[in-house]
């Protein structure tokens, strides 16, 4: 009698599968327009529907499946783990607001559990992965990195963690590259102290990310451009007292020495400022 019951149980529950996977693309549908009643699904037949969605590559029929139980269920213990694979989903199907909604109730419930790392990484990168044009608006760019530096900061030995670091300087350089996107556009027109002061942006706000190098040099254009060769030669010389093996060192050399001057601190600008400190080992 065990070994039958055991088996019909397990019968059972194929059947049940069987079931909530039946009708394969049109179940979705056909719950959405309410011809078979989500309610006469158990919460572990739900999510195994949803899985199966996600198998089919449907990312976004996934998402509603796992929504449903926490709809249905909201006390279940399908529930938790419903919520993250919901996030996931829905932002494998590129829904990002939902996504993000879904991953920022999963911390709100669960800030405790072992997936809320999960949760907050996913949350990021519904931004993160938005980030895709420099001349785009930042905002995205602003919201991505806040979002990773909870990762970073919160959940600093999880699995997660570097992930986000790298994410994190990519998305600054992002911000640096738009600065230096706009100066260039200037540096071009001649409307030499607008370009001036988005390069001066990314040397003191960006200066750890790829940008500072090439902002230096357009420095020293803009500066021998404008005839104040003082502040010319600085950038030159914080551009090789950092960058010394670069192209854009080499170029900003081949300008000083052509105008008869030589990468050196002069004068007492705000370069000059950045120069000391520099030398001393102490940037800004």
């Amino acid at each position: 009698m065990t070994g039958f019951g055991s088996r019909g149980k397990l019968l059972g529950s194929v059947l049940a599968i069987a079931v909530v996977a039946a009708c394969g693309n049109s179940t979705s549908e056909k719950v959405r327009r309410g011809q078979i009643p989500m309610e006469t699904f158990t919460a572990e037949q739900i999510y195994e529907r949803a899985e199966y969605e996600l198998t089919r590559n449907k990312p976004e029929e996934a998402g509603f499946f796992f929504s449903e139980i926490e709809r249905l269920y909201p006390y279940s213990d399908w529930t938790k783990r419903g919520l993250i694979m919901q996030a996931f989903s829905y932002h494998k199907a590129e829904e990002y607001d939902q996504a993000r909604a879904a991953a920022q109730r999963f911390i709100d419930f669960y800030p405790a559990d072992d997936d809320a790392a999960y949760a907050q990484y996913l949350l990021a990168l519904t931004y993160y992965d938005q980030i895709d044009e420099v001349g785009r608006d930042q905002k995205l760019t602003f919201e991505a990195l806040q979002e990773l530096r909870k990762v970073i900061e919160t959940y600093p030995e999880s699995e997660y963690a570097n992930a986000a670091k790298l994410k994190f300087d990519l998305a600054f350089d992002h911000l640096a590259s738009k600065e230096m996107e706009v100066g260039r556009y200037y540096l071009r027109r001649g409307h030499f102290a607008a370009a001036i002061s988005r390069f001066r942006v990314v040397v003191e706000d960006f200066q750890t990310t790829t940008q500072t190098p090439e902002a230096l040099h357009r420095l020293v254009e803009a500066y021998l451009s404008l005839g104040l060769s003082a502040e010319a030669q600085t950038a030159g010389a914080i551009l090789g007292y950092n960058y010394q093996s670069t192209d854009w060192y080499d170029d900003s050399y081949g300008l000083l020495t052509a105008n008869g001057l030589f990468p050196k601190e002069e004068g007492s600008s705000w370069l000059s400022q950045i120069y000391r400190q520099t030398v001393k080992g102490d940037w800004l």
